[in-house]
């Protein structure tokens, strides 16, 4: 169902439902390819022997009197692709965007990119890189300098040791779990992913012919796992624990004491490794504090920690992310990566021993980023807790604010139709408010909706007057 956008530019109408969710046509189709005369000649010997072999064309001839002959192409494509969902953040970031090209004043709220350059600092290093020349292949894992830097930074801020050649340095850090995950699972293992998640895990544990076991939590207990929830679903084949704290898309934090019984459930099972995703470590607001999940007692065997830049020090761009764990595991990383990308980016290696050396936790630099997270934070939680039927739970660290909208589902909007979830509940927003959200569905969590606040104050106050506009025809369909 495409959905109408009205606005002064001249665009009448915008339909953006396939962006919205991605293509999913059948896979095992054919197409009738007809190869014209000069191709007639084309026998099933000539086809098999090419050597284009793995678009697997079968030629088919045919007893016809014609000038062309037909050949069906299989484009049938992997049954691990076609598991995969697209992400549905980037479809709704990469349509906002679109229509903001097209005329259309959008605000975008969808992505988790904060909205501050790049320190100075840092961006200067990778200035320096390329004027000096440093500008070639790097050791697959990364470069000693930045290793040896990551390894000093895990220890003097997180309490856990390693040695460089128990780091991999990646192309950011969606790569590293990426590869963390294809590294340890097998066809059949379990994947442990507390919801709401962050979009990608599923879909990786897929990739590596696992099964993800979603264990839902509940908004009453600010989104964090029961250890008791988590200890009933283990089972033989589970071995992938992903925690995510501060989390994408709830902005909860795991307080160390709760860590402390699920790493007690842990310990009980051989199998099961723990990955820790501590990439928002740093925008976290007090009195909420990080904890390493490799600094609890006997974690740090089976810990696989991943961090990066890209959320703290502004640096999505840059493309750096990194993994911490035994030498077994993180050799399988660095052994996937060679096959695939091989090192990350020597220029942005050169900006990230930069960022390392701005000071404990970033510094300066970072605090005042967070600060401003802060009041961002602040500003949404009081404006969207005076509105009815909404449920907030404050988050403590990272810049999302997941809200429950759910009691706004069943309505009849005019002009607009049947709010049935969290995706319509999305659409109406961009068309009658043209603001750019993320369905919490996404996310696993239906009742919610993400909102990015890695944008200016002014931007998100003037986002939070076109919602709240939209919803002024809107009653709850349920007293909350």
């Amino acid at each position: 169902m495409a959905v109408s956008l009205h606005n002064s530019t001249g665009i009448s109408r915008v339909g953006f439902d396939s962006q919205f969710l991605g293509s999913h046509s059948a896979s095992k189709a054919s197409v009738s390819v007809s190869f014209h005369s000069s191709l007639t000649n084309l026998s099933l010997k000539s086809v098999e022997t090419s050597k284009q072999q793995s678009y697997r064309i079968a030629a088919m001839s045919k007893a016809e009197s014609s000038s062309s002959d037909q050949v069906k192409l299989d484009i049938s494509l992997s049954p691990r692709v076609n598991s995969v969902k697209p992400s549905k953040t980037v479809a709704i970031t990469d349509h906002a965007t679109a229509l903001a090209q097209a005329g259309v004043p959008v605000i975008r709220l969808a992505a988790g990119e904060p909205d501050f350059d790049t320190p100075a600092i840092i961006a200067e290093a990778g200035i320096n890189a390329i004027r000096e020349g440093y500008t070639r292949y790097t050791p697959n894992a990364g470069t000693l300098e930045l290793r040896t830097a990551i390894c000093h930074k895990l220890k003097e801020e997180n309490g856990i040791s390693y040695s460089h050649d128990q780091i991999v340095v990646s192309n950011g850090a969606k790569q590293s779990i990426l590869q963390a995950v294809l590294a340890v699972c097998s066809p059949g293992d379990e994947v442990i992913i507390p919801a709401p998640y962050w979009v990608s895990y599923p879909e990786m544990a897929r990739l590596a012919d696992a099964t993800p076991i979603i264990l839902p939590t509940l908004i009453c207990d600010n989104f964090l796992l029961d250890p008791e929830v988590l200890e009933s679903k283990i089972s033989a084949k589970s071995r992938l624990l992903i925690l995510c704290s501060p989390s994408n898309p709830t902005g909860s934090v795991y307080p160390k004491k709760l860590l402390e019984k699920i790493a007690e459930i842990v310990a009980k099972h051989p199998r099961l490794l723990v990955l820790s995703d501590e990439i928002y470590e740093h925008i976290i607001y007090a009195p909420a504090t990080h904890t390493s999940f490799a600094s609890l007692p006997g974690m740090w065997e089976r810990t696989l920690t991943v961090n990066g830049f890209s959320k703290a020090f502004a640096m999505t761009g840059w493309r750096l992310g990194y993994i911490a764990g035994p030498k077994h595991f993180v050799a399988a990383c660095n052994k996937i990566q060679s096959q695939s990308t091989s090192g990350a980016s020597s220029i942005a290696q050169k900006a990230g021993v930069a960022a390392l050396g701005l000071g404990y936790a970033g510094g300066e630099a970072i605090s005042t980023m967070v600060e401003a997270f802060r009041e961002r934070r602040d500003f949404l939680v009081k404006s969207f807790g005076e509105l009815e039927g909404v449920k907030i739970s404050e988050p403590q660290g990272a810049f999302y604010l997941f809200i429950d909208f759910s009691s706004y589902y069943g309505i009849e909007a005019e002009g607009f139709g049947k709010i049935e979830n969290s995706e319509s509940l999305c659409r109406y927003f961009l068309d009658k408010a043209q603001v750019a959200l993320v369905p919490g569905d996404a996310f696993g969590d239906d009742s919610c909706i993400r909102i990015s606040y890695a944008a200016s104050l002014t931007t998100l106050q003037a986002a939070f007057e076109r919602i709240k506009k939209a919803l002024i025809s809107l009653r709850p369909a349920v007293p909350v």
